[in-house]
């Protein structure tokens, strides 16, 4: 494998809605210029970059992948291809790590759709200039006059075509460089433009040259006094202000229909998508607990350093570590060291990825990116480097599930290998999350949707032979007082030897929510020697952890041990624990006990149009709304609702808001449970322990 230097090395991370046509158009780049021997199908499963037996099936990407083309002899151009549907997005603002441009893929049929103007906001939040690619321009549907429209309502009039496109639908056939003025149909560059076409795009030119000299007053002054810029001017202005992000030149494709767009597209990238250190240096830290800043040149003189923008678990060949040259030069077998994780790690058999595929490379030039395998600690979101210069990466942030099932064996098989295939999967999708309760001690499997955990459970079994089911889980409720009571817990029991005998005398009371447990010792005299009080408190608690209306823990009560008694022979530490357990049973008949469940922070956020609907359904689900925000069309609310009325409402959004809406919810506090649905949470329990409800009784 050839290696390039980095003024020769353009990375994009190509994104956008799920369904564009992202992947075939990487498909059609790689056949355009001669890396795979013909056009790759998603329907077909014989893309470079949807590998993955998930992806094959299901006929969608999962997870970003690299590939790339050699171009012009002298270009390579990485290609990153991430998923467009909102579960797995995380995986396309990850990529944008280890990329310096955005190629943002737009379906002629549909132009701006949700994930396209989520991805935007991700490249906005990277500072990555953006390339718009119109795709499908040759589909019987295509729009593109409308799709430019919306684009540029989208996200403003710095959306400029660099294109004309030559006819669209089924009379698709070629594109106008309106940089150059010169058409491309078919294996025909560099042609003069037709007849037909010749004064939409003198317009369309004319609206580019304006654009450009908006953005430098050097060419603002050569506009004005030439009424034109010069072409030399006009494409090192077109590239500097792509770098700026002051225009996103738009251009149009199609994967399947001879035009030569995607030509034109490859030489578009070689000549204007910035190179590795044209957006200026990188920044980190000495280290990621208070360390002080460092700027780098992203240079093969500047000390080595690599961010590690994913992991790939493979079940044979093992972990598979994806990096971007951030700065320096990678030999193979290198030594470097993981500043995230205060480690070594040698890089034996440097290679590029090809999709699945690894291409042996000797080196890696600053701003390239490349893959490692069987490194012993690194994992997505570390930074290696020379351990003389040290700097870190900030990790990219991972999102929080939003869905969590209960995950069970089958077998007691698949439960001895459930704990490390999951691991794995975890090393590879950081999104993923896997816990236990500890109250309800499931297992828990959580995720951006029921898809991802899904998909999860199937690699599970297609990988590692790990068979398991998903069920909701179970809700930690608890239990609590509402009332005071004075009581006794006396136990005695007289055998043939030592008998035991343990007394105590306890006020019980309420305390503010949120509160806990908390015991007070007033014993005085003697009534009890100080040897068995902590005994009296550890039977309160372990009673308390079992709870007393259906098993759950009991909280914020406040214990007063005030009196009791004790037998010089036969008291002792056991009899003092049953005594407390006995006088905590007392208590909770008369302290009036009650449910409680726990309640979330929930804040949503979709079109404006959909508030009516959403604060509606929330009311359904015992919600309160404490807030609304706008911003820009879209509302954001936010409220607190009951966790039990949360397990579902990841899929009833998605089909609420047409995939448009998403939320965030983390845990703020614990309420009361209605009596009545109390009663049936009881019931429902207690049915499920094979318990009489205390009705029945």
């Amino acid at each position: 494998m050839k290696v390039y230097d980095s003024a020769h090395v353009r990375t994009l991370a190509v994104a956008g809605h799920g369904g564009s046509g992202k992947t075939t158009l990487v498909a059609a780049a790689l056949q355009t210029a001669g890396a795979t021997p013909k056009l790759g199908r998603v329907e077909e499963g014989s893309t470079v970059t949807d590998f993955d037996e998930q992806e094959i099936q299901r006929r969608l990407s999962i997870a970003s992948a690299p590939a790339f083309v050699e171009w012009d002899k002298s270009f390579k151009i990485n290609f990153i291809d991430t998923p467009g549907f909102n579960q797995f997005l995380h995986e396309a603002e990850m990529a944008m790590a280890a990329a310096e441009c955005v190629l943002l893929v737009v379906d002629a049929t549909s132009g701006v759709q949700v994930q396209t103007s989520r991805v935007w906001k991700f490249a906005e939040q990277h500072h990555l200039p953006v390339i718009v690619v119109v795709h499908r321009a040759d589909h019987d549907h295509a729009d593109l006059a409308g799709t430019l429209q919306s684009l540029q309502q989208s996200f403003g009039r710095g959306l400029c075509p660099v294109q004309l496109p030559l006819g669209e639908g089924s009379g698709f056939r070629g594109v106008v460089d309106l940089v150059s003025m010169k058409a491309r149909s078919g294996e025909k560059a560099g042609a003069d433009i037709p007849a037909e076409n010749a004064e939409a795009a003198r317009m369309a030119h004319e609206a580019l040259v304006e654009l450009i000299a908006e953005g430098d007053d050097a060419l603002m002054e050569e506009f004005f006094e030439r009424g034109t810029i010069g072409l030399e001017h006009l494409e090192s202005g077109l590239k500097e202000e792509l770098r700026s992000r002051s225009i996103f030149p738009v251009l149009y494709t199609s994967a399947f229909t001879p035009a030569g767009s995607v030509e034109a597209l490859l030489d578009f990238i070689t000549q204007y998508a910035p190179a590795p250190g044209e957006l200026g240096e990188v920044t980190g830290l000495t280290s990621l607990q208070n360390g002080e800043t460092v700027h780098r040149a992203v240079s093969d003189d500047a000390p080595l350093s690599l961010y590690v923008w994913k992991t790939l678990a493979d079940p044979f060949a093992g972990r598979l570590s994806y990096f971007k040259v951030c700065s320096g030069r990678v030999k193979n077998d290198d030594t470097v060291t993981n500043f995230s994780r205060s480690s070594q790690e040698k890089l034996s058999h440097l290679s590029v990825m090809q999709g699945k595929q690894a291409l042996p490379v000797t080196e890696l030039h600053a701003g390239d990116i490349g893959a490692v395998a069987k490194l012993h600690d690194t994992l997505t979101g570390d930074t290696l480097g020379d351990r003389n210069a040290p700097m870190v990466y900030p990790p990219a942030a991972i999102p929080e599930a939003s869905i969590h099932f209960a995950i069970e064996a089958r077998s007691r098989s698949d439960e001895d290998k459930m704990g490390a295939a999951l691991h794995k999967m975890l090393e590879e999708d950081p999104a993923l999350h896997f816990d236990r309760d500890e109250q309800t001690r499931e297992f828990l499997l959580g995720g951006t949707g029921q898809q991802h955990v899904e998909i999860a459970v199937a690699r599970l079994k297609q990988r590692y032979n790990v068979d398991v089911k998903l069920k909701s889980p179970k809700v930690p409720y608890r239990e609590t007082i509402q009332g005071k009571a004075d009581v006794q817990g006396r136990h005695k029991k007289q055998t043939g030897g030592h008998g035991q005998y343990g007394d105590c005398k306890i006020r019980v009371e309420p305390l503010p929510r949120g509160s806990g447990f908390e015991f007070v010792n007033e014993i005085f005299g003697g009534a009890i020697p100080k040897n068995f009080i902590p005994a009296v408190e550890k039977g309160i608690v372990e009673s308390a952890q079992r709870g007393y209306l259906a098993g759950f823990p009991v909280v914020d009560f406040r214990v007063v041990l005030y009196d009791g008694s004790y037998h010089e022979v036969d008291s002792s530490e056991m009899a003092f624990k049953i005594a407390g357990s006995l006088a905590f049973k007392a208590a909770m008949e008369k302290a009036r006990p009650a449910l409680l469940e726990p309640v979330m922070s929930v804040d949503i956020e979709a079109p404006q149009e959909y508030t009516g609907d959403l604060i509606g359904d929330l009311n359904g689900r015992r919600g309160r709304i404490i807030g609304m925000d706008e911003k820009g069309g879209t509302a954001i609310l936010h409220a607190q609702v009951p966790m039990a009325e949360m397990l579902t409402y990841q899929s009833d959004l998605t089909a609420r808001t047409q995939g448009r809406g998403s939320f965030h919810m983390e845990m703020s506090h614990y309420d009361l449970v209605p009596a009545a649905m109390a009663d049936r949470i009881i019931a429902h329990v207690r049915a499920e322990r094979g318990e009489l409800t205390q009705e029945a009784v």
